[in-house]
């Protein structure tokens, strides 16, 4: 399966699903690294802008990332969404300010 991959090298979560997405043999992943280029920012902007699955992530406060397309068209921005694999158990992400995991 083809997936493209919205993310950064700066975010957690990013970097654990491109990990669990680079072990999967059955996946293609096309990674664009939204801190990269201008170019990569504002394919994934256009996304972010316009893309209905973006309301409430915005509404948050939040960026959208790890986000990811699949081959079918597909929007989500939980890698366990579409691997098959058990979804692990995940404590507070305390990249955040507040310590909660709210990026």
């Amino acid at each position: 399966m083809k997936v493209i991959m919205y993310g950064t090298e700066i975010c957690p979560d990013c970097v654990e699903a491109k990990a669990e997405l680079s072990t999967s043999a059955d996946i293609q992943l096309d990674y664009r690294n939204i801190t990269k280029n201008t170019v990569t920012l504002k394919e994934f902007l256009s996304y972010r802008d316009n893309d209905e699955i973006f309301t409430q992530i915005k509404n948050d406060g939040k960026i959208g990332i790890p986000f990811f397309i699949l081959e079918d068209g597909t929007k989500t921005f939980d890698v366990y969404d579409f691997l098959e694999v058990e979804k692990p158990v995940k404590t507070a992400n305390y990249c955040s300010i507040d310590g909660k995991g709210n990026c």
